[in-house]
């Protein structure tokens, strides 16, 4: 049987190929240099799913995706959540008070503040995580640090110089599992998540009566996004996710009528609620 492969942005070592790892032990990862590249490789066939970031608990949402899911032809087909742990790391020969500039991905850099102001050390904005790893790797140079997850150390054969540094215990990504096929999850078996965008009529008070639905319907939105279509500066698209299977009868409900309000509605995915929600 052909192996399987599991396409995700970043390099090998960065907190997307752990979570392919993790959900996926048996596939092939399959690092991708941008989020683009990712999605074309599951369009184009040459992978088979995509794990892809969506939000974090710190930063908020990923917004590239939000703004790549709409006009993508994937659909949601699960979804992994990750508690994010970083560690700062250098070369094998080097020490903490060798050290003068730390790397990594913006978004890191802001989540390890506290380490990075008790040592004094300068930040060097990477591409990503992992890449910021392999550079101090092939750098040579002991006064560099790379702030990145420990599965980086291992892979270009660095040495951890401290744990768990970042600066929330809670810092958690939420990451979407992408298909071209659109396989919706089975009714009664278990919590469900359903994952749509909208586009909203132009009328007065439109949204509010858009979402009247889940509200009298008693659904738990647990999610609403907003976009500027067309280059105009007004909110007229929308992605939004429920607690539910579009066969309840109270999301069924919901969603007819959403529909009396809106242009387009588009369901991008209907699937098995992560354990963490639960937790």
């Amino acid at each position: 049987m052909a192996t399987r492969r599991i396409a995700y942005q970043g390099e090998p070592g960065a907190n997307s190929h752990l979570v392919c790892r993790q959900a996926y032990p048996d596939w092939e990862p399959v690092p991708c240099a941008s989020f683009e590249d990712a999605f074309a490789a599951v369009e184009g066939g040459d992978a088979n799913l995509a794990m892809i970031p969506i939000d974090n608990s710190i930063a908020g949402r990923v917004a590239d995706i939000h703004h790549f899911l709409p006009t993508s032809s994937l659909k949601i087909v699960g979804e992994r959540f990750l508690r994010i742990q970083f560690s700062l790391m250098a070369l094998p020969e080097a020490r903490i008070s060798t050290l003068r500039t730390v790397h990594s991905h913006v978004h890191a850099l802001g989540q390890c503040r506290g380490v990075i102001r008790e040592l004094g050390l300068t930040p060097v904005v990477a591409g990503d995580t992992a890449g910021a790893a392999r550079e101090v790797a092939e750098s040579g140079d002991p006064t560099q640090a790379a702030i990145a997850p420990p599965l980086a150390a291992d892979i270009y054969g660095l040495q951890v110089l401290r744990e768990e540094i970042e600066d929330e215990d809670h810092n958690t990504t939420r990451f979407v599992v992408l298909s071209r096929d659109f396989e919706k999850a089975p009714h009664g078996e278990g919590p469900v998540v359903t994952t749509f965008i909208f586009n909203v009529r132009n009328l007065p008070a439109a949204l509010y009566k858009a979402l009247g639905g889940f509200a009298t319907n008693g659904v738990n939105m647990t999610k609403l996004e907003s976009y500027m279509v067309g280059g105009h500066f007004t909110a007229t698209q929308f992605l939004a996710e429920v607690d539910g299977h579009p066969d309840d009868p109270p999301v069924r409900n919901a969603l007819e009528e959403l529909a009396f309000f809106t242009t387009e509605v588009k369901v991008l995915g209907v699937y098995p609620a992560d354990a963490f929600r639960g937790a």
